[in-house]
């Protein structure tokens, strides 16, 4: 609808992800689009993260359960907070439609969007105390390893290991940068890549 509404029209958008299933259309409708055009002032996207992060906010402090389409208007909310303070705010929360087993992806998604959940693929030697040194050098006090994947490469020195770190703070982060750098760490962030973070979560 946001490419619909830039273009006068509605067009086809070839690519699109299908998390916000409810709300993911390669193209909108005619009609959809005609009726919109005349009452709205605008639209506006959200990260999915945020759409995540809502879901189980609305879950955790409401009891309410949504799905990712029927949290969208909350979602954009944080995009207009200084127009909208002091005024009445009506958001429209519809669809509840939503799988429990999906949640743990929610999670995920949300703990990465709140910058709290980072992996790595980090090349480890293949002695003992390596990965002592690791979590006693590395890590912080509050780090967490979530997930933890090696697999011995015999006749070699060194092996890789898929390590998933949960952290207390966002700030926390630049902290772990830092150490793995200080000491030397071979390492690689699977956040950074959309494809390889999809297929972990």
């Amino acid at each position: 609808m946001v490419a619909a509404f830039k273009a006068g029209h509605p067009v086809t958008v070839e690519n699109i992800d299908r998390f916000v299933d409810g709300a993911a259309v390669k193209r909108v409708g005619d009609l959809t689009y005609s009726i919109c055009h005349e009452v709205l002032d605008g639209m506006t996207t959200v990260p999915e993260g945020r759409v995540c992060s809502t879901i189980l906010q609305l879950y955790n402090e409401n009891a309410i359960v949504v799905e990712p389409a029927g949290a969208l208007s909350i979602a954009a909310l944080a995009d207009f907070a200084s127009l909208i303070k002091g005024k009445t705010v009506v958001c429209v929360v519809s669809g509840s439609n939503n799988d429990i087993d999906r949640m743990q992806e929610i999670k995920e998604r949300s703990l990465q969007y709140e910058g709290l959940k980072h992996y790595f693929l980090v090349t480890f030697a293949q002695r003992p105390g390596a990965l002592k040194e690791f979590v006693n050098h590395v890590l912080g006090p509050n780090d967490d390893i979530t997930r933890f994947e090696y697999m011995q490469k015999h006749n070699k020195e060194t092996g890789p290991a898929l390590v998933g770190i949960e952290l207390t703070a966002r700030k926390d982060y630049d902290t772990l940068l830092l150490n793995l750098n200080k000491f030397n760490i071979n390492y690689t962030e699977l956040n950074k890549d959309d494809t390889l973070f999809g297929y972990l979560v």
